[in-house]
């Protein structure tokens, strides 16, 4: 028979097994991330994650990177006294390049989908292929492809 335990006792077991509570405190840091270092440095420096005890933000060019460098150490000081103890103990920062960061206020970059360019001669080639081989059969539908999207 199994013993019965508290509501607490079992979600502290599953934490433990899934790292901790640190997911959870890391998690409200990222959300928190505009008042935890203030407005001004939350539009400059964007959070990343982190690797091991490195606290990663983004910055959008070179000139926010190198003036960020000088916030560093206070960024780093907010971050852990929000955690409640010395969880980072460095800051390495990344030009943004696209990535999304965590705290929520960004969108995903746009997914560049070019048009596609139909080619000039294009299902002249079916006379000359196999008529069930995988080739034409490939060939076939990207015909179909430019003939459903009225460019043919």
């Amino acid at each position: 028979m199994e013993e019965v335990r508290r509501a607490g006792e079992a979600l502290a077991a599953v934490f433990d097994r899934l790292g901790g509570q640190e997911p959870l405190l890391l998690a409200r840091l990222w959300r928190a991330w505009p008042e935890v270092v203030g407005p001004d440095i939350a539009a400059l420096a964007r959070p990343l994650g982190h690797r091991n005890t490195k606290l990663l933000l983004g910055v959008e060019d070179a000139m926010v990177m190198s003036e960020m460098v000088h916030y560093a150490p206070v960024v780093l000081a907010q971050a852990n006294e929000f955690l409640g103890r010395n969880f980072f103990d460095k800051v390495e920062l990344h030009l943004l390049g696209g990535q999304v960061p965590l705290d929520g206020k960004g969108e995903s970059p746009p997914v560049y989908r070019p048009e596609p360019v139909r080619p000039g001669s294009l299902g002249g080639l079916l006379a000359d292929l196999p008529p069930d081989s995988p080739v034409a059969r490939a060939y076939r539908a990207y015909v179909e492809f430019f003939a459903r999207r009225g460019t043919e």
